[in-house]
């Protein structure tokens, strides 16, 4: 019977140990933003997560995103740009638009938010395409589940 016990209670401790459940990301981290599409070969980003204190009141999560080789946003519908969209499942989300860098062979596009208080640690990052005349978010380019933040 003790023996049972045992085998329970270590099988128990892996299983609902921190690493499989709902731990707090570790800060400041970064995670790699993929293509959701294979025609989008070059395209890749990145998000920094951090806290920054701004004010005087408690430290918020600052979320900026830095992306590389996006397709032209015209060249996939009526869109005219990019925005970082984070969420964390039927709860919350955000959004803020990225701007572009006017660089030979393509523009970075980059943004950042800052006033963020939930906790993100089973949130998703995305690169979207927008339309900033219909405020209109369309498809993801990018994406990155903040579980893999290092």
């Amino acid at each position: 019977m003790k023996q049972i016990l045992v085998a329970l209670l270590i099988l128990g401790s892996v299983i609902f140990s921190p690493k499989y459940g709902n731990a707090n990301v570790s800060m400041p981290c970064s995670s790699v933003l993929e293509p959701v599409n294979i025609g989008y070969v070059n395209a890749k980003g990145i998000a920094l997560v951090y806290k920054v204190k701004l004010t005087p009141s408690f430290p918020r999560t600052s979320i900026s995103i830095h992306a590389n080789h996006l397709p032209t946003p015209s060249s996939i519908g009526e869109y005219d740009g990019f925005e970082g969209f984070a969420f964390i499942q039927n709860e919350i989300s955000w959004r803020f638009k990225l701007y572009p860098t006017p660089e030979e062979g393509g523009p970075t596009w980059a943004g950042r938010i800052d006033d963020i208080t939930a906790d993100l640690a089973n949130s998703k990052i995305e690169v979207r395409l927008s339309n900033s005349k219909t405020g209109k978010l369309g498809p993801v380019v990018l994406e990155s589940n903040l579980k893999t933040c290092n």
